[in-house]
């Protein structure tokens, strides 16, 4: 019988160690050659939504970036839960990736139950974008400062109605957290989208909005409606002469944060990779000026900084949602 030569026992050690690193080689070799095909980035609102916009300019530049098309597909529905779920159940590979939205972190508290768990099923890539509300009224509003529009509020508790695009918006929530800060009782008005929520406020049939910069903006210059605050912790540079909310409400801040996520297990490699040509993109000074004309500003960072980003806003949402006894529509 022949005997078998068993290698020596270093020899063992050395093979049996070069078979444990096959996997990590493949897998950052996959993600050097990522991507070698379209990457589908969903967008869980509809087409022309700030959100979807900011998209589609954030994607052209990527798309330049990783040599391979970005293929924008919106999944509107259930506040945004639609779009996140198709999201959670693709392929861990790169390929399928998520617009995070403020709906994300409030939904997490807003709804009872959802077929996934937000932070756990979604791996953070990278922050793009924070945008500013800003609390607009009538031009028939008595109160011309936020001083005024709280004095005015708790003389007439439940005769202001704000309106919103939809409970659990930004818009609602940034309302919601002024009404537990500033002690008021104003109503909330909820619509099916932000043309008919700001139909109704130039009209007279609401009083105020927390609207979004780059949607009232030019119903603000055009003199159709009156801004009293901006919900960010810094003055708007495209209303410096609006004071934020926090110069009266210490603390107030509610902006929309906005960024790029995928489903959990997705490579690290990948993920880096993709963080790293996201934040070559919001470096280019064009894209800077062009997310300014749209009143928001640039945020970048890491996965990590984005994650934890991702969960302090969620914690803040929370509290502000068991306040205001929101429940989805």
């Amino acid at each position: 019988m022949t005997k078998v030569k068993l290698p020596h026992r270093r020899q063992f050690l050395h093979l049996a160690a070069g078979a444990a690193a096959l996997p990590a080689v493949s897998r950052i070799a996959r993600a050097q050659a990522y991507p070698t095909r379209p990457v589908r980035w969903i967008v869980a609102a509809a087409a022309g939504n700030p959100t979807d916009i900011l998209a589609r300019l954030i994607g052209q530049g990527l798309s330049e970036r990783l040599g391979q098309p970005i293929v924008i597909e919106n999944r509107p529905g259930a506040g945004g839960n639609i779009g996140t779920e198709a999201v959670v159940r693709s392929a861990p590979d790169g390929y399928t990736l998520l617009m995070i939205a403020p709906s994300n972190m409030v939904n997490a508290t807003l709804y009872d139950t959802l077929n996934y768990n937000f932070i756990r099923d979604i791996a953070p890539v990278a922050s793009i974008w924070r945008v500013a509300n800003v609390l607009v009224v009538t031009q028939s509003f008595p109160a011309r400062t936020v001083p005024e529009f709280i004095a005015y509020a708790k003389a007439n508790p439940g005769k202001i109605n704000f309106a919103s695009p939809g409970i659990g918006t930004a818009t609602h929530m940034s309302g919601e957290l002024f009404k537990m800060m500033a002690g008021v009782n104003i109503v909330h008005v909820p619509y099916r989208g932000n043309a008919l929520a700001l139909s109704d406020l130039i009209s007279g049939q609401v009083q105020a909005i927390f609207d979004g910069i780059p949607t009232s903006i030019e119903y603000i210059r055009a003199g159709k409606l009156r801004a009293l605050g901006v919900t960010a912790a810094t003055r708007s540079e495209l209303l410096l002469d609006i004071p934020t909310l926090g110069e009266f409400l210490p603390g107030y801040e509610a902006s929309a944060k906005m960024g790029v996520g995928a489903p959990r297990n997705t490579p690290a490699e990948i993920v880096e990779k993709l963080n790293s040509a996201i934040s070559a993109v919001l470096a280019n000074p064009t894209i800077k000026t062009r997310l300014a004309e749209l009143g928001g500003s640039v945020i970048s960072g890491s996965p990590a900084d984005f994650g934890k980003l991702i969960a302090d806003e969620t914690e803040k949402w929370a509290k502000v949602v068991k306040f205001s006894g929101a429940k989805p529509e």
